[in-house]
């Protein structure tokens, strides 16, 4: 049987980005604990429609409170998901009474806290990634702040020299005008799969409104079109700095809400504050799992 069925769930958003957060810290068998397939993440997606799934496996780590393995609403994973870790954090840190902790995930480590104010969480998302092989991209490029990628006839194209960028998942940033006047549901799956992205890519349409804020949509990676993308808003704010657009702590505008970024200067660190909501909590009826292999 899946370790999911009969499980507690519950159902958050980060500025719209809708996750679902589920801990299998206390799942007994040291063989089986906390495993979750593909197959049984999609699963739960058709039943707790998501755009990421948050597992909370025990600690492989002294001084973290979990392994953390994030799934995309496709079954695939994820290495990194800035707002889905806020909707952990809240959810932690209610039931424990914490103000910070910290978190082993497949992009590293990450360290959470509550603040600036109560209903605000703070992700240290860690360093970004600039060289091509680290993005990964299937070709070198020496400066990644552009590289050569269109969409269009090659005398006019619609989208192009986009910033790359790794956050602990590979990021696309298209500079536009107006990022509502492009269709991302026909352009993003394409530019999502292109051969220079290996492992495919997150993709964001971005718009410089001053050196303080930027508006940007996303397509994001086994998700599809999302309302919010914490590690798109880290990987935008990351890349107007280094095109020296904007400072290094910027607002950002999404279709689900505001982020704050902040590009440490001291580490390179990337820091993500914003909301996390609840929505309502269930379990898994075992029959979602009953045709799962």
């Amino acid at each position: 049987m899946s370790v999911l069925a009969n499980h507690a769930f519950a159902k958050m958003n980060g500025i719209g980005n809708e996750i679902v957060v589920v801990d299998l810290r206390d799942t007994s068998g040291r063989d089986t604990a906390g495993k979750v397939t593909a197959e049984e993440a999609r699963a739960v997606a058709s039943h707790v429609p998501y755009d990421q799934l948050m597992v909370l496996q025990r600690p492989r780590l002294d001084g973290t409170e979990a392994f953390i393995r994030i799934y995309n609403n496709d079954g695939s994973e994820a290495g990194a998901c800035g707002n889905g870790m806020r909707c952990v954090v809240r959810r932690l840190f209610e039931k424990t009474g914490q103000s910070k902790a910290t978190f082993e995930t497949a992009a590293g480590l990450l360290n959470c806290w509550q603040g600036p104010s109560a209903d605000l969480y703070t992700v240290d998302m860690g360093a970004p990634k600039f060289g091509w092989q680290d993005i990964p991209l299937s070709e070198e490029f020496r400066d990644t702040r552009y590289i050569e990628l269109q969409v269009g006839p090659i005398d006019a194209p619609l989208l192009h020299s986009p910033s790359v960028v790794s956050m602990g998942n590979p990021h696309a940033v298209f500079w536009v005008d107006d990022v509502n006047a492009y269709d991302l549901t026909r352009f993003g799956p394409m530019l999502e799969n292109h051969p220079i992205f290996p492992d495919r890519a997150n993709i964001t349409l971005a718009h410089i409104v001053d050196r303080d804020h930027i508006t940007i949509r996303t397509w994001e990676r086994g998700a599809g079109l999302t309302k919010a993308c914490g590690s798109a808003a880290c990987a935008t704010a990351v890349a107007a700095a280094r095109l020296k657009r904007t400072n290094r702590i910027v607002e950002i505008a999404l279709p689900g809400g505001r982020l704050s970024i902040e590009w440490r200067e001291r580490d390179d660190h990337v820091l993500m504050t914003g909301t996390a909501d609840f929505e309502f909590e269930g379990s898994f009826d075992p029959a979602l799992f009953a045709g799962v292999a």
